[in-house]
C-alpha cells in the first residue's frame, strides 16, 4: 500500500513546546533489579485481577500471580522470582494518595523464568486459541487508557466487522517519548504485533499513524513494513492528534458518532506498544511484566527511556536517572497536559505508566490564580472534540447534569487544550472531572434505586399472589360449609330406614364421625377466617366469617342432634374386640387429641369454646377407656429373652460407635477399645440366643462376586472424565478445544469399559 494516505484535520488543538529532545538523546536503558516489587491488582480499566498466591510462596518470573476478575481484566504476572512477602493495600499511583489492593514481591535476584511456550506458527492456531494466548498473558492498552487487548480484539458478529486497524505512534503529549524510541529500536517487533492482531481480525487496511516531528520512528517502521500491505502514514504535529478519536479522523475523515466508539463504525485503534507486547506474547511466550517509561525533567541529571518492570517504585527508577531531589518542584507521572501530580515516591510502576516527569518549578511553574471567566470564547476554540468548554464550566458549578449530558461532556477527552489557552487561568479539565464523577456517582445510585424499586414491586406481586391464592381458598373452604349446611339439612329429612347389611348403631356411629368432621373443619375455617378479618378489615371478609359462623354453628347444632339419638359408640364386651375395631377406636381417640390441643392452644376461648373442650375431653377419656378395656394383656418375656433383647441393643450401640470413629478418620489406637468393645458385645449375644433357648435362625450365605481391578479402574476414570466434562460445560469461557478433548475422552473410557463388560460379563 503506498504511504501517499490522503489526510484530514480535526478541529481546534493546540501547539505546546514538545521538550522531547533531552530524553531521546540514548538508547533505551534497562532499569535495576528492585529489591522489592508492588503489584496492584487494578492496573486496567474493569474488574481488579485476583490474587493466585498466597504470603511466603516463592514465584518464578513470567508465573501468574492473579487472575482476571472478570471478561473485563486482565491477570498479572510476577515480574522477577522471589517470595511473596505480603498481600493488601499498597500506595497506589493516584492524585488522592490512596491505598489499593496489591501483591508484593521481594526479589531474589535470580530471575528464574518459568517455562515458556513460544508460538512462531501462529497462523496454524485457532483464533480463539490464539486470542486467548494474548488474554493469558495480561496485556492491556499501553497508550495510557489500560483497557484489556483482548476485549478489545475479540470476534464481533459480521455486520460489526473491523475493517480499519489504525495503529497509533503519534505520540503528541509533551516530554513523553516511550513510543517514539520504541518504534526507532522495536520496529520488527511492532509490525510483528501487527501482523499478529491484523491475522485476527482480518481488516481491509492498516494505518499506522506518526507524528511527522518523528523522521527516525517513521524511517525504521517503514523499513520493517517493506512490501506488506500497511500505510504508514506521517501525521502534522498538533497536540491532541494521538487522541483515539483525533487520530481516526485525521486518517480516514470519518468521525466517531458522540457516546460511540471506534467500532461502531468498523474501526479499531492500537498502540504501537501493545502490538509490541502481542508480538512478545505469541511469537516468544512472555506475559506482559515490563514496560518502556519516559524519565525526564530538568530535576534530573540523566533524562532517559528505560524498560522497567512492572512494580518498580518510582523513587528507584528517577534515582538511577540521577534525580536531585532540591530541584524537584513536584512529581508527575504522565505528560504536564493529562497527567497526575503524585504525592509520593512509593507508588510503584503500573502498565499504564509511560512517563514520570520531574520538572523544576521554573520548568514547569504553577498556574497563576483563576480568575472570572471573559467569554472570549479561546477554549472553544481549540477544544478538538468541538464542545463548548466555557457552558460546560458554568454547568459544572451549578451542577446541572442534565445540561452537562445534553453538551456531551462525556465526550471530553480531557486533554487540557481549553485550560492551557484559557487567558482567566481557569482549571477547566478539573471541573470537568469532578462533574463526570458526581453524575457516575448519580447514575450508580439511581441504579440501586431502580433495582430496590423493582425488587419492591416483585414483592408485592408475589404477596398478591398470595393472597389472591388464599381469598381462592376461602372461598372454596365456604363453598364446602355451604355444601356440609345443605347435606346435613338433606340428613335431617330423611327419615331412619332399616339396613340389612350394617346394623342401626353402626349407621348412626358413622354419620356422628362424619358430622364431628365436618363440624371441626367448619370451626376451623371461622378460625382462620376471624384472623384475616382482623388484619384485613373488609366488607366481603365480613360477609364471608359471617356465613362460615352460620354454616360452624348448624354443623354444631347437626353434630348435636346425632349425639342425642344415641351415644358414641365405644368399643366393649358386646363388641367384638378385634384388631379392626380396635384400630378405629385408636383413629377416633387421635383425632379427638388433635381437636382438645387446638382449643387448649386458645388464650381467650369462648364460652362456646369452652364448652366444646369439656364435651371433647368426656369423649376423649370414654374412649380411652373403652381401648383400655379392649387391650389384651401385656406379653411377658421370660428372663432369657430379656437378656437377648438388651443384648442386640448392646450389640447395635457397639457397632455404631466403631462406625463413627472410621467415618471421622480417628487412628487405630482410639479405635482399638471400640473394636474389642464389639467384639465383647457379640460373645455376648451369642450366650443370650443360647441362654433363651429359641431355635437357632437358619442362615443363608449368598456369595458376592467382588467386582474386577481392571472394571473398578475404568469406572474411577469415567467418573473422573464425566467430572471434567461437567465442570468446563458449567465454564462461561470455556476452550472449546478443551471442551472437545473431554467429551472424546469421556466417549473413549465408556468405550473402553462396555468392551469389558462384554468380553467379561461376570467381572472375572
Amino acid at each position: 500500500m503506498s504511504d501517499r494516505q490522503r489526510l484530514w484535520d480535526f478541529h481546534g488543538g493546540i501547539h505546546p513546546p514538545s521538550c522531547k529532545e533531552q530524553s531521546t538523546r540514548t538508547p533505551i536503558q534497562r532499569a535495576p533489579l528492585p529489591r522489592r516489587l508492588v503489584l496492584p491488582l487494578s492496573q486496567h480499566v474493569g474488574s481488579p485481577a485476583e490474587p493466585l498466591v498466597e504470603v511466603g510462596q516463592r514465584v518464578l518470573k513470567g508465573q501468574p500471580i492473579a487472575a482476571a476478575g472478570s471478561l473485563v481484566s486482565a491477570p498479572l504476572h510476577a515480574p522477577t522470582s522471589g517470595s511473596v512477602s505480603f498481600v493488601g493495600p499498597q500506595p497506589y499511583p493516584h492524585v488522592s494518595g490512596m491505598l489499593a489492593p496489591a501483591i508484593v514481591i521481594d526479589s531474589d535476584g535470580r530471575e528464574e523464568w518459568i517455562a515458556l511456550e513460544p508460538c512462531a506458527d501462529y497462523r496454524a492456531l485457532a483464533p480463539e486459541v490464539l486470542l486467548e494466548k494474548i488474554r493469558q498473558a495480561g496485556i492491556s492498552g499501553l497508550g495510557g487508557a489500560g483497557f484489556p487487548t483482548a476485549v478489545k480484539l475479540a470476534a464481533r458478529p459480521h455486520d460489526e466487522k473491523i475493517h480499519t486497524l489504525i495503529v497509533n505512534g503519534a505520540e503528541c503529549e509533551p516530554y513523553i517519548t516511550a513510543d517514539d524510541v520504541l518504534m526507532r529500536e522495536r520496529a520488527a517487533e511492532l509490525v510483528s504485533g501487527i501482523e499478529i492482531i491484523a491475522h485476527l481480525l482480518g481488516p481491509e487496511r492498516v494505518l499506522i499513524g506518526i507524528e511527522d516531528d518523528k523522521p527516525e520512528a517513521i524511517a525504521a517502521v517503514r523499513t520493517a513494513v517493506g512490501e506488506r500491505p500497511y500505510a504508514v502514514c506521517a501525521i502534522p504535529t498538533k497536540y491532541p492528534s494521538g487522541g483515539e478519536r483525533q487520530l481516526i479522523q485525521v486518517l480516514t475523515g470519518v468521525e466517531v458518532p458522540s457516546g460511540g466508539l471506534p467500532t461502531d463504525i468498523g474501526m479499531l485503534c492500537q498502540n504501537v506498544g501493545t502490538c509490541v507486547a502481542v508480538h512478545d506474547a505469541v511469537i516468544l511466550g512472555r506475559p506482559l511484566i515490563s514496560r518502556i517509561v519516559t524519565l525526564t525533567g530538568e530535576a534530573l541529571a540523566r533524562p532517559m527511556n528505560v524498560e522497567s518492570l512492572l512494580g518498580t517504585p518510582v523513587g528507584e527508577l528517577l534515582a538511577f536517572a540521577g534525580l536531585e531531589p532540591g530541584k524537584l518542584d513536584r512529581l508527575i507521572m504522565g505528560g504536564p497536559m493529562m497527567g497526575i501530580t503524585l504525592p509520593s515516591m512509593d507508588v510503584p510502576l503500573i502498565k499504564t505508566s509511560n512517563c514520570l516527569l520531574a520538572p523544576t518549578r521554573s520548568e514547569l511553574p504553577p498556574p497563576p490564580p483563576a480568575l472570572p471567566c471573559i467569554r472570549c470564547g479561546d477554549c472553544s476554540d481549540v477544544c478538538p472534540a468541538s464542545l463548548l468548554p466555557q457552558q460546560l464550566h458554568y454547568f459544572a458549578l451549578g451542577h446541572e447534569h442534565e445540561q452537562l449530558r445534553r453538551h456531551d461532556l462525556f465526550d471530553c477527552i480531557e486533554c487540557g487544550a481549553c485550560a492551557y489557552v484559557c487567558p482567566s487561568n481557569l482549571p477547566l479539565v478539573q471541573y470537568y472531572r469532578a462533574a463526570k464523577a458526581e453524575i457516575r456517582e448519580l447514575e450508580h445510585r439511581q441504579q440501586k434505586a431502580e433495582h430496590s424499586r423493582q425488587r419492591f414491586e416483585s414483592r408485592q406481586e408475589r404477596l398478591r399472589k398470595a393472597e389472591e391464592l388464599k381469598e381462592a381458598e376461602r372461598k372454596a373452604r365456604t363453598e364446602r360449609a355451604t355444601r356440609v349446611k345443605a347435606s346435613q339439612a338433606e340428613s335431617a329429612s330423611v327419615p331412619h330406614q332399616p339396613n340389612t347389611v350394617a346394623s342401626v348403631p353402626d349407621k348412626l356411629a358413622e354419620r356422628q364421625k362424619k358430622l364431628k368432621i365436618e363440624a371441626s373443619m367448619a370451626q376451623v375455617a371461622l378460625k382462620k377466617a376471624e384472623k384475616q378479618l382482623a388484619l384485613h378489615a373488609t366488607a366481603e371478609l365480613e360477609a364471608q366469617v359471617k356465613d362460615l359462623r352460620e354454616a360452624a354453628e348448624a354443623a354444631r347444632k347437626a353434630l348435636e342432634a346425632a349425639m342425642q339419638e344415641a351415644p358414641p359408640p365405644l368399643p366393649s364386651a358386646a363388641q367384638p374386640a378385634d384388631e379392626a375395631a380396635q384400630k378405629k377406636a385408636k383413629i377416633e381417640a387421635a383425632m379427638l387429641r388433635v381437636q382438645v390441643r387446638k382449643l387448649e392452644k386458645l388464650e381467650q376461648p369462648s364460652a362456646e369454646q369452652a364448652a366444646e373442650l369439656e364435651r371433647l375431653r368426656d369423649q376423649l377419656a370414654a374412649v380411652d377407656r373403652a381401648l383400655a378395656a379392649q387391650s389384651p394383656a401385656p406379653v411377658v418375656r421370660s428372663e432369657g429373652e430379656e437378656a437377648l433383647k438388651k443384648a442386640k441393643i448392646e450389640l447395635a450401640l457397639r457397632r455404631s460407635e466403631l462406625k463413627k470413629a472410621e467415618r471421622a478418620g480417628t487412628d487405630e489406637a482410639e479405635r482399638a477399645p471400640l473394636r474389642a468393645a464389639l467384639a465383647s458385645a457379640e460373645q455376648a449375644l451369642h450366650a443370650a440366643e443360647e441362654a433363651s433357648g429359641k431355635p437357632v435362625p437358619q442362615l443363608v450365605r449368598v456369595d458376592k462376586r467382588p467386582i474386577d481391578e481392571t472394571s473398578r479402574a475404568l469406572k474411577t476414570e469415567l467418573a473422573y472424565a464425566r467430572a471434567d466434562l461437567h465442570r468446563l460445560e458449567r465454564k462461561v469461557d470455556a476452550d472449546p478445544a478443551a471442551l472437545d478433548a473431554a467429551r472424546a475422552r469421556l466417549a473413549s473410557v465408556e468405550h473402553r469399559l462396555q468392551a469389558h463388560t462384554e468380553a467379561d460379563p461376570k467381572g472375572d
